[in-house]
């Protein structure tokens, strides 16, 4: 009987919580079909709201430089992130090692206000020592993503390499390989499922970035949620939930790809 409870309970807890998190966006998905300019009240069935988002030439603009300004975060902090993530497991102790950590798991736990002001700050500073960047926009939000997002791939690469069996890689090298050779032949497919993890996550907290956005952008030079942010101010307007759930839909897809590809990867070497 007191099993029985203690499994209804937890149960009700699981359910509230998920419903707590997906109605809102099972209810967005529908408002978007709905006729009405009044997103709170349904009358009836229509698309009229995503041909007017794709004749809305500002979301448009901005939807295409945050997903510009995503692929090159997440390309680059996946580069940036590896090359951290061998040093921390690879290397063992060395005499700036605490350094080092630190300074990469520091973006982690550092406000996102703090981060965005030091980095505008810095960019500041170099216009006026060195006449670079020349304005704030694209390259100054990118190199500002890469400064928190590497730290997140870093812990995702060094947690699959401590896990990596260490002797296949010196096996090649004793075989005589080089040690590139066996990072890129050997290293990197069995790593690549933490590779495609760290690169969606990298490409998710650029998309999905306000705040640091906004403290090192510039005129001409918004991001999506800075326009989503900006037009909610005034009202939700029914574009939104369509550009909403394009983007749901659009994220459901790639997570049940890389999900499939990384299950058929870990699959392939569990068969090897």
């Amino acid at each position: 009987m007191v099993r029985g409870w203690r499994s209804f309970v937890l149960f009700s807890v699981l359910a509230f919580g998920y419903a707590f998190l997906y109605v809102p966006i099972f209810s967005l998905i529908v408002y978007s079909f709905n006729e009405s300019r009044l997103v709170t009240v349904w009358a009836g069935f229509s698309t009229k709201w995503y041909g007017a988002l794709l004749e809305n030439d500002q979301i448009l603009s901005a939807a295409w430089l945050s997903l510009k300004i995503a692929v090159m975060n997440a390309t680059g902090a996946v580069i940036l992130g590896t090359l951290a993530g061998l040093v921390l497991a690879r290397f063992g102790r060395f005499r700036a090692r605490t350094a080092f950590t630190t300074l990469i798991t520091a973006p982690l736990v550092m406000p996102e206000v703090i981060t965005g002001l030091s980095l505008l700050m810095l960019f500041v500073a170099m216009q006026n020592l060195i006449g670079w960047p020349e304005a704030r926009g694209m390259t100054t939000i990118t190199i500002a993503h890469l400064t928190f997002s590497m730290a997140y791939v870093t812990v995702v690469i060094q947690s699959r390499l401590s896990q990596m069996d260490v002797s296949i890689e010196e096996a090649a090298l004793d075989l005589g390989a080089r040690p590139a050779k066996v990072f890129f032949v050997i290293t990197v497919p069995v790593i690549a499922p933490a590779l495609v993890a760290g690169w969606l996550l990298a490409f998710t907290l650029s998309l999905d970035d306000l705040v640091i956005a906004s403290f090192v952008s510039g005129p001409g030079a918004s991001t999506l949620p800075m326009v989503v942010y900006s037009s909610v101010r005034l009202g939700v307007s029914p574009q939104i939930n369509a550009l909403a759930t394009i983007i749901v839909c659009i994220v459901t897809v790639a997570i049940v790809v890389a999900g499939f590809i990384m299950h058929r990867q870990e699959k392939q070497r569990l068969n090897a």
